[in-house]
């Protein structure tokens, strides 16, 4: 007999930590979280930024803080956004000079809902453990959570050539490539119990191991899943742009999810010149409604095409119908409760397309080439309606918006009740 895996492993569950009003772990649903690309000093942009990944879907959003302008900034763009109705914990993002921007600016430290520190850039030699020490005191004073984030570009150099050094002179040495992975996850637990030691509990604690190659996260997060039940942060540091980012992103993350190990993500994708920001967060949502993990918004199910649809109409229905469902989804979240559980069809000819549009909430099958121009409309598995003429189109979305009042409105919900 055969075994289907039809749905995603058991959630590895660790220790919860709550981010603001989000917990990450603990049970809880994986989480989205991105980050700004602006100059956080530049107050305007960076709320600008932040709201619009937070209405994309962004759960948590960090933002850099590197010098005094940037520190000196944050209360004011936490207070700015609060203003706008955006409430969304804000990370601060800090290298080199944490420890001193934190104290230098209490007001920065208290609009902050977490810290994140990389323990390979936090000091060198005898001020690292100070420095280290310094953020997690006021984090403690604070009362916030910290992120504790290795990144391999930037690795402690003492413990990675203390390890190289034993692993020469052992009897059977692992590749260099084995080596810095351990490194990378030994740099991770040692921090977070130096942060235990300093005081801050465990539900204070998030862990992260980013590097830039798919098999080196998978092999570098299995091993921290083994040695800890403290909550994972997940990315793929340098990812690239497009689709190559998209992929390797995906492949790696899809992989540890299934795993069960993660209890947040971010989409590391660099953005064309000029490009949204937010797409990060939309390929986020994606990974976690694909893998059944999340719904974010409704799914729209489209046929790729063949020689059989040379018309371009079931193509651009398609991306309008799923362009309209994530502008209104802020809206609609409030609106329609459940909504984004809908499921839409939209497919180019006869051959897969009336199959395809009866498995859909609300489908619709578009003449092919060489087809009758008519288009059978199928909801809840049953045709409903055959449009033709210019407006195939535009009655569709009229007839899906439509949908979606009778079943998720206020009188659809009480006839489901």
């Amino acid at each position: 007999m055969f075994e289907f895996l039809d749905r995603p492993l058991e959630r590895r569950i660790t220790v919860g930590v709550k981010v603001g009003d989000v917990m990450v772990g603990g049970g809880a649903p994986v989480v989205v979280q991105s980050m700004t690309n602006t100059d956080t000093a530049d107050i305007d942009a960076t709320v600008a930024q932040v709201a619009a990944l937070h209405r994309a879907g962004s759960e948590i959003v960090r933002i850099t803080v590197d010098r005094d302008e940037s520190a000196a900034a944050v209360p004011h763009i936490r207070d700015r956004l609060a203003r706008l109705g955006t409430h969304v914990p804000l990370v601060g993002d800090f290298h080199y000079i944490g420890h001193k921007l934190l104290a230098d600016h209490p007001a920065c430290a208290e609009a902050l809902a977490k810290y994140r520190i990389n323990p390979g850039n936090v000091g060198f030699k005898d001020k690292k453990d100070k420095q280290f020490g310094a953020i997690v005191e006021t984090a403690i004073r604070h009362d916030k959570p910290v992120r504790i984030g290795v990144n391999w570009g930037s690795l402690d150099q003492e413990l990675l050539t203390r390890l190289m050094d034993e692993n020469q002179n052992s009897g059977s040495p692992l590749t260099a490539q084995e080596v810095t992975r351990e490194a990378i996850v030994q740099s991770a637990l040692i921090s977070g119990e130096m942060a235990e030691e300093i005081g801050l509990s465990r539900d204070k604690i998030i862990l992260s191991a980013k590097v830039s190659q798919v098999q080196d996260l998978i092999a570098v997060y299995v091993e921290l899943a083994k040695r800890s039940n403290l909550a994972l942060h997940l990315g793929l540091t340098e990812a690239g742009m497009g689709s190559k980012g998209i992929v390797a992103s995906s492949a790696a993350m899809g992989i540890l999810l299934q795993q069960g190990i993660g209890d947040t993500i971010r989409i590391s994708l660099t953005p064309e010149p000029g490009g949204d920001r937010t797409r990060e967060v939309q390929v986020a949502q994606e990974l976690l409604q694909t893998m059944g993990f999340r719904q974010f918004v409704p799914i729209v199910a489209a046929c790729p095409g063949c020689g059989r649809t040379t018309s371009t109409v079931f193509q651009e229905l398609a991306a309008t119908i799923q362009e309209d469902l994530r502008r209104n989804m802020p809206v609609w979240r409030e609106k329609y409760p459940g909504v984004e559980v809908l499921k839409v069809a939209v497919m180019g000819c006869i051959v897969n397309g009336p199959g395809e549009s009866k498995h859909a909430d609300i489908g619709i099958s578009l003449p092919g080439t060489g087809e009758t121009p008519s288009a059978p409309v199928f909801i809840d598995g049953q045709k409903a309606a055959t449009l033709r003429g210019p407006n195939i189109a535009k009655d569709f979305q009229g007839m899906v918006a439509d949908y979606i009042e009778r079943r998720f409105g206020i009188g659809g919900q009480r006839a489901a009740e």
